[in-house]
């Protein structure tokens, strides 16, 4: 006689609610981080012994040239900012990009936004990395010491040649909320940003909407494609 077992939860971590909420679902953990890598990184490491893995998924800047907003990629693994590498989980990120139809890349890990089209050149140039974001290689370092499979899932909301208003930057509370004042703050100090944030707010239109569509599209397989890879899982491959 087969014994059930409750179905062991996928831990996704995000930056924002907005992700979160799209992330969410049945089976599913959600942390978002709201730009605080330490706070981030603690959530994560309690959670993570009772998850079947550690993905990481939200909006991100783009560092390939010519990746429009919206593009979406999945990891081939991660840098973090003292450039360690930490490969995804080989067979997780294969069954994610294809039920997603989207290419693999490496992506890099910093603790605070690249608002400046050099800046996005410079990590281009020192890690090869496609997409650039604030939580993924906490969420790996942390699958790392936890040996938990990592994979995860990002979509361009700043395209590599576009700049970051100051406004843009602020714009993140730490429980992942938008923070209205912040951007009401910059914005008065310099008006000029206005033409900038609308078109930064387009963008990430565009990112969202393809976030949800991918979102949906991962819904038919349940877990966010881990669970049908089968056991043993915690090969780190």
């Amino acid at each position: 006689m087969s014994v059930a077992r409750e179905p062991v939860p996928i831990l996704v971590a995000c930056g924002l609610k907005a992700e979160a909420r799209i992330a969410a679902g049945p089976d599913v953990v959600v942390i978002a981080g709201g730009g605080d890598a330490r706070r981030l990184e603690s959530a994560l490491r309690e959670a993570a012994f009772q998850a079947r893995g550690v993905l990481s998924f939200g909006i991100a800047g783009g560092l390939e040239p010519r990746l429009a907003a919206g593009s979406c990629r999945v990891a081939r693994g991660v840098v973090g900012p003292d450039g360690a590498r930490y490969p995804a989980h080989s067979a997780w990120a294969e069954a994610l990009a294809a039920a997603l139809g989207v290419p693999t890349a490496w992506f890099a890990g910093v603790d605070a936004p690249l608002a400046t089209v050099s800046d996005k050149q410079a990590a281009r140039e020192n890690t090869g990395a496609a997409l650039v974001d604030m939580e993924t290689h906490v969420v790996a370092r942390v699958a790392r010491e936890t040996r938990r499979p990592f994979a995860a899932i990002r979509v361009v909301a700043d395209p590599a040649e576009r700049r970051l208003p100051h406004a843009a930057t602020v714009g993140m509370r730490p429980d992942g909320r938008v923070d209205i004042a912040s951007v009401l703050w910059s914005l008065a100090r310099d008006p000029r940003q206005v033409p900038d944030l609308i078109r930064t707010a387009r963008d990430a239109r565009a990112a969202f909407a393809a976030l949800l569509r991918g979102r949906q599209a991962l819904d038919a397989g349940g877990g966010f494609g881990l669970l049908d890879l089968g056991e043993p899982f915690f090969d780190m491959a």
